[in-house]
């Protein structure tokens, strides 16, 4: 059995990217990547990045990895 299925994001292009989630809460569906948080000692990886809903304006940070699970978030609006 393969593993989880992932996007091909480019790092640079994350900030102010579009996201739909595959279960939405809440009546939330529509997201914008709000900030992008690096470590401290390692500055050019991406350890998080904090989402905006678009309905509610309400933000969460995720793991980098969970918005890279495509059984979790679609890159785009759908």
């Amino acid at each position: 059995m393969s593993g989880p299925r992932r996007h091909r994001l480019n790092p640079k292009k994350l900030l102010s990217s579009k996201w739909t989630a595959v279960s939405p809460r809440a009546k939330e569906k529509h997201f914008l990547v709000a900030r992008v948080i690096n470590p401290e000692t390692v500055p050019h990886l991406i350890e998080q990045v904090e989402l905006e809903a678009v309905m509610t304006h309400r933000r969460f940070v995720i793991e980098w990895a969970k918005l890279n699970d495509a059984t979790q978030w679609i890159q785009g609006w759908i």
